[in-house]
C-alpha cells in the first residue's frame, strides 16, 4: 500500500473551454493582462440585415475610368418606366412599395443611374405591364411566361 499517496491529486482529463467562454470579455481581458495571444477581426457585413449589401466590385466602381465603367440603365428604358408608372397613376414610392424596393431605386433607375438588375428589371416588367429589356422595349408584356399554357 506504499503506492497510494493521499498528499498528491492526479486529473485524468481537463475540460477544454468551450468556443463561447473563450470568445467573452473576461477571457480576452484576462489573455490581455496574462500576455497572451489575442487576435481580432472584423468580418465584412456582419451583424446586418441588408437584403442588398454593397458588392466586393464597389471598389472597382470607385476607380471607375472611361473605359473601365460598368453598364447603367439607359434614359430610353428610364423614360418608359417614368411613362408607364405615370399611365398606372403611380408614384416612385406606390411602385417601389408594389414590388418590394426601395423608392430611392424606382428613382435611380428612371434617372438612368442604376446598375441594371434583371430581377428587378423583370419585377418593374410586370408591375407596369410593358417590356423593358430586348428588341421590343415599351410593347405591353404578354402574359403566361415560363411554362404555362
Amino acid at each position: 500500500m506504499a503506492e497510494s499517496d493521499w498528499d498528491s491529486v492526479t486529473y485524468l482529463r481537463k475540460k477544454a473551454p468551450r468556443a463561447a467562454e473563450l470568445k467573452s470579455k473576461q477571457a480576452v481581458s484576462q489573455a490581455q493582462r496574462h500576455g497572451g495571444h489575442v487576435e481580432t477581426s472584423q468580418k465584412y457585413g456582419a451583424a446586418s440585415n441588408k437584403q442588398h449589401s454593397a458588392n466586393k466590385d464597389s471598389a472597382k466602381l470607385d476607380r471607375e475610368t472611361e473605359e473601365l465603367h460598368h453598364e447603367k440603365v439607359s434614359l430610353d428604358v428610364g423614360k418608359l418606366i417614368q411613362q408607364s408608372r405615370m399611365e398606372k397613376k403611380l408614384t416612385q414610392k406606390d411602385l417601389a412599395t408594389k414590388i418590394n424596393e426601395k423608392p430611392q431605386v424606382i428613382m435611380d433607375y428612371e434617372s438612368g443611374k442604376a446598375i441594371p438588375n434583371n430581377q428587378v428589371m423583370g419585377k418593374i416588367e410586370r408591375a407596369l405591364g410593358v417590356k423593358l429589356r430586348g428588341k421590343d422595349k415599351g410593347m405591353p408584356l404578354v402574359s403566361g411566361g415560363k411554362g404555362k399554357k
